[in-house]
């Protein structure tokens, strides 16, 4: 029996454009786990009163119910042990670094560059709740985002240092292979990537030919469906 994921989509049910969401899909891609990506949209919040919250993914695993990303990837890698997302207690610690520099300082920076895209992607039921939540928190109106592009996005080069120092000196954040420690900040690119038409990486920046290395090794596996 195939898994099934609430997978948040935009007004075409093929614009998966979630971080978190993305981190999900590419860890059953490397374990080679069918899975059904059901679209979902932020005002449904009924439709996943099963899970006991109302954000997604949420993995239906049989009668197991998972939400949240990072715990998903450790129910995956417990329930489906064979090639493992974090092959050891360590590795596992260790990208639970990356996972908060993601959430906490590279998707922030991201987010006034994209979050207008992202309006403009969403069902239109879903805008009022989309513009009101955003906006509080940033302070401003979603049309005076992002102010000053050219430092915003100079801004994300600068986030983006240690990260590309890595893949200077390796292929994947997980060595020679890609693992889950990939799958967490390359989710934040895909949220980008989705919805904008921003360019914020450079034909030959290492981290742009990294997103290229992780998208040849799953192939068809991402294609949404």
């Amino acid at each position: 029996m195939a898994l099934t994921v609430y997978d948040l989509a935009g007004a075409r049910d093929d614009c998966r454009f979630s971080p978190y969401c993305w981190r999900v899909r590419l860890a059953l891609a490397h374990k080679g786990l069918a899975a059904e990506f059901l679209p979902w949209r932020f005002t449904e919040k009924e439709r996943l009163a099963f899970s006991g919250q109302g954000r997604v993914p949420v993995l239906v695993d049989g009668e197991t119910v998972v939400s949240d990303s990072w715990a998903i990837m450790a129910y995956l890698d417990e329930a489906y042990p064979e090639r493992p997302l974090f092959d050891t207690a360590q590795a596992r610690a260790g990208a639970l670094f990356l996972k908060f520099w993601t959430e906490t300082v590279l998707q922030p920076a991201l987010a006034p560059l994209v979050l207008n895209d992202v309006y403009g992607a969403i069902h239109e039921v879903d805008r009022e709740y989309f513009r009101a939540s955003r906006e509080k928190a940033f302070g401003c109106r979603l049309e005076d985002l992002p102010g000053d592009a050219a430092a915003r996005i100079a801004e994300v080069g600068r986030v983006l240092a240690p990260l590309r120092r890595a893949l200077r000196t390796q292929p994947f954040l997980g060595g020679e292979a890609p693992s889950g420690a990939d799958f967490l900040p390359y989710g934040a690119f895909q949220w980008a990537a989705v919805v904008s038409g921003t360019t914020f990486l450079a034909p030959d920046d290492p981290i742009a030919a990294w997103r290229q290395r992780v998208a040849d090794w799953y192939g068809d596996a991402l294609l949404i469906r």
